[in-house]
């Protein structure tokens, strides 16, 4: 079975202001863009005084409850989990009056995928991650990280 996996994305997020609040929003700070059209930013400047919000790492729920517990089966492919991921990171989000717009550093942590040679799926990653950055509905880019690593807590 293919381990094409998403572990953890994690996000640093500028604090969008409600009416009145004293924090950022995520128009006040400066976005550097990528000399080309890749949906990253290469450097963020946050103003002074402003509040950040560190979210802890968030993996992929499960996308098949018929398929065996902690299986690879139970959470699909990176696409899946990707999409999966970023919609648990926009709950959260919500919960705290901000939106996936107010994002300004991503880390990803993805595992090799033995049908691809053990090299992470980048591209079913960014096919997951265009959902929620960079298009016209949010437009607003972070600046992202991307490692490969050895194995996850979770082997689904």
């Amino acid at each position: 079975m293919p381990r094409h996996l998403l572990a953890s994305i994690t996000a640093l997020l500028l604090l969008a202001a409600s009416a009145g609040a004293t924090g950022a929003r995520a128009d006040d700070i400066i976005r550097h863009k990528m000399p080309s059209d890749f949906p990253i930013l290469s450097a963020v400047e946050i103003p002074p005084g402003k509040t950040l919000v560190f979210l802890s790492g968030a993996g992929a729920p499960v996308s098949d409850p018929a398929a065996p517990a902690r299986s690879l089966a139970a959470y699909g492919d990176t696409r899946t989990q990707t999409i999966g991921t970023l919609a648990a990171i926009a709950a959260t989000l919500k919960s705290l009056d901000l939106t996936p717009g107010d994002v300004v550093k991503m880390t990803v942590f993805l595992v090799g995928d033995p049908a691809k040679g053990g090299q992470m799926d980048f591209d079913g990653f960014m096919q997951g991650y265009r959902q929620f950055f960079g298009g016209p509905d949010q437009p607003r880019l972070p600046t992202r990280s991307m490692v490969q690593v050895a194995a996850l807590a979770n082997p689904g």
